[in-house]
């Protein structure tokens, strides 16, 4: 009988136990918003966002490093949300000690006109917005330690463009970069050329020879300043089996060519969330790499 009773006991503390660490467990996750906007003069338009802000936000009192992550076409500011599971792998890798707490900032590209930069013909100048009303909005609406070193921009496919471009026109911003899957732009004058007359038909030659130069990531790597080669670091990612496998590969030809330190990774996949979901951890950490202080 005596064993019994201290049976029960047994069970119940273990219970109990587990009880309490589960809602432990839940408290202490991140806290995702998805629907929240910003006014945009540049735009015209409210524009929405996403955030990620990690579980001690509200009572630490203190700043964190942010790490703005930038959706495909066809999505918006909800898809790393709803599809790539942000709040899980964030609370996950945080949980584990391997990346630091941070707040994750996801703007919607796909409001209005698709894209994350300046039209060439000046009618959708996205790129301005991000940085002239976008970022200056988070950073003083929100705790976030607005120096280089705390700031990092990711994101797949048409975000990976966004990725490439903005740590490229803005190495001064951004400490880490990881463009994942990532359109690179045309590899060729020729491809630019059919697409922006498809899209401007009465686009100029020598407005496509600038707009090419200005949002090709090869071309933007192989004019690079000498003391801009180490402004940023690298992760880059890719599928063996994405469609986008050959921008990506030129990329990093062009970027051991010009000397410029990098990670190249090709992971065993295609163009789906469930490679960028396998991708997101080690983005955190690598992003956290420039966090900490060592």
């Amino acid at each position: 009988m005596q064993i019994m009773k201290i049976l029960k006991s047994f069970i119940l503390g273990v219970t109990l136990f587990l009880f309490v660490s589960s809602l432990l467990f839940a408290q202490s996750g991140g806290k995702v918003s998805d629907n929240l906007s910003t006014p945009s003069k540049i735009l015209k338009m409210d524009r929405k966002y996403a955030i990620y802000l990690p579980a001690d936000y509200e009572t630490s009192g203190r700043s964190y490093p942010v790490l703005y992550l930038l959706h495909g076409s066809g999505d918006d500011q909800s898809g790393w949300v709803q599809f790539g599971e942000v709040k899980n792998i964030t609370d996950k890798a945080i949980q584990e000690g391997k990346c630091t707490a941070m707040i994750i900032v996801m703007p919607d590209g796909n409001t209005g006109q698709r894209g994350y930069f300046n039209s060439p013909k000046g009618d959708w100048n996205y790129e301005d917005f991000f940085f002239q009303e976008f970022m200056p909005f988070i950073e003083k609406t929100y705790r976030t330690r607005a120096e280089k070193r705390y700031r990092a921009i990711s994101g797949l496919s048409m975000g990976g463009g966004g990725t490439f471009m903005y740590a490229l026109h803005h190495p001064e911003l951004f400490s880490s970069a990881c463009p994942l899957s990532a359109y690179t732009g045309s590899i060729t004058l020729e491809d630019a050329n059919d697409r922006l007359k498809k899209q401007y038909p009465d686009i100029k030659d020598e407005e496509i020879v600038k707009y090419l130069s200005n949002l090709s990531a090869t071309e933007l790597i192989k004019n690079m300043p000498e003391d801009q080669k180490k402004a940023v670091r690298w992760y880059i990612d890719c599928g063996d089996d994405d469609f986008l496998f050959e921008g990506n590969s030129l990329v990093h030809i062009a970027m051991r060519k010009k000397e410029i330190p990098h990670e190249f990774r090709i992971r065993d996949g295609a163009h789906n969330w469930t490679y960028w979901r396998e991708a997101l951890p080690t983005v955190l950490e690598f992003v956290s790499q420039a966090f900490h202080q060592y």
